[in-house]
């Protein structure tokens, strides 16, 4: 199986940066995506940022232009770059890795991001 391991959370005042790094271990050969996902206290898990195989990237509508998503061709590492952090990002984020079989995918812990005001 792969494992992710996350990294680089913390506290952060507001407009301070961050990057966020999950690493695998295993196999990825089956990876064709990789993503974050954040979860804050009340809501549901959504989706911040995706990146393919081809290096194509997606983010999310609140994220877009202060957050960048990044990953090696040997799907090993992906990383998130936090700037112009707001208090609204105060969140777990969590590094998801996606097969190519749909109902295959891995999870991270998860590592804690606050952004105070």
């Amino acid at each position: 199986q792969v494992q992710l391991v996350e990294s680089g959370g913390g506290l952060v005042q507001a407009g301070g940066s961050l990057r966020l790094s999950c690493a695998a271990s295993g196999s990825t050969f089956s990876i064709n995506a990789m993503a974050w996902y954040r979860q804050a206290p009340g809501k549901q898990r959504e989706l911040v940022a995706s990146i393919t195989n081809g290096g194509s990237t997606n983010y999310a509508d609140s994220v877009k232009g202060r957050f960048t998503i990044s990953g090696d061709n040997a799907k090993k590492t992906v990383y998130l770059q936090m700037n112009s952090l707001k208090p609204e990002d105060t969140a777990v984020y969590y590094c998801h890795r996606q097969t190519v079989w749909s109902t295959i995918s891995y999870w991270g812990q998860g590592t804690q991001v606050t952004v105070s005001s």
